[in-house]
């Protein structure tokens, strides 16, 4: 067994620390300018920006293609996307409607919404498994069960009988 592998390149790591260094303090710049939002995972616009992000990242900082400032302006460049979709559907609900998502209730007041669930693909068992993270006991406690946008599931429980989840916290959702 050789051992080139693991010793060839050597040469390039004063190259490598100094592009990662670069990558790292430009994403710090960046989420300082544009807010941590960035990271966020609220709508699956939000995540494929974090996916896309991390890819740039590791890229530029793993392979050295692209370069370290081609990866710097890709990262500026999805930094200032993410900020104008953000702004522009923060503005518009047309364009928020378009691109994101709706939450959708898969559970209500104790009763599996079959429709939402086959609509959503949520199997029984992953709704059974999210119950019992939510630690729900019977499902009479069980006041909402909300599939977000996200690809998160919440669950809204209380064991009190007479308590009604906040019109607030439903709106926008498909029940």
């Amino acid at each position: 067994m050789s051992l080139d592998h693991f010793f060839k390149n050597l040469t390039e790591i004063p190259e490598v620390f100094i592009g990662t260094t670069c990558i790292f303090l430009l994403i710090i710049l960046y989420t300082r300018i544009f807010g941590l939002k960035s990271f966020s995972k609220m709508t699956g616009f939000d995540f494929v920006i974090t996916v896309a992000i991390g890819n740039i990242i590791a890229m530029t900082v793993n392979t050295g293609n692209p370069s370290v400032l081609v990866g710097a302006i890709l990262l500026l460049i999805l930094y200032v996307l993410n900020y104008l979709i953000t702004y522009i559907r923060y503005k518009s609900k047309t364009v928020e409607n378009l691109i994101e998502n709706k939450p959708i209730m898969i559970m209500r007041n104790g009763v599996v919404l079959k429709k939402n669930l086959k609509k959503s693909k949520v199997t029984e068992s992953e709704l059974q498994s999210k119950l019992r993270e939510a630690n729900v006991i019977t499902l009479d406690q069980v006041k909402a069960v909300i599939l977000e946008t996200t690809g998160d599931v919440s669950v809204l429980h209380s064991d009190k009988e007479n308590i009604e989840v906040a019109d607030y916290l439903l709106e926008g959702i498909d029940v």
